[in-house]
């Protein structure tokens, strides 16, 4: 009888040295390892990029590697919790372009020139007493 394994246990086996860092946007949280000696295997939340994310998702996430030429040599493995799935692959991009900083000097200044290593803190504003929305007052009649 052939055992067959599932995608979690196919994807999630990593081993070596990883350098490890977080990136945020919005309310998104996702904490990136990088494996140095590796074949260009991702996995986000122990599925495989692919399955994870949609296929623009997936260009947004692997930007700072291909503008870093280490897309076949790492392999990396993503926790990401929080926020929507572009919100959660702006802050793995986050998270990558900041491991790549440190793991490699060189790549600093293409990556900070595109604004990858700055946490963008935007946020969606508190609901305000009185008002419907964040700024979106109810409607005023004259009489």
């Amino acid at each position: 009888m052939v055992e067959k394994k599932t995608k979690k246990e196919e994807s999630t086996k990593f081993k070596g040295k990883f350098v490890k860092a977080i990136g945020r946007r919005k309310t998104s949280v996702a904490q990136v390892r990088i494996y140095k000696s590796g074949q260009g295997a991702m996995a986000v939340n122990g599925l495989r990029l692919n399955e994870y994310f949609s296929e623009d998702e997936v260009i947004v996430v692997t930007q700072p590697l291909k503008l870093t030429g280490h897309v076949r040599d790492i392999d990396l493995s993503v926790v990401v919790k929080g926020g929507g799935k572009k919100s959660q692959a702006e802050a793995t991009r986050h998270g990558i372009a900041r491991i790549l900083v440190s793991f490699d000097d060189g790549s600093s200044e293409p990556v900070k020139a595109k604004g990858w290593l700055t946490r963008d803190a935007r946020k969606k504003e508190r609901k305000k007493p009185g008002l419907k929305k964040a700024r979106r007052a109810p409607q005023w009649s004259k009489r």
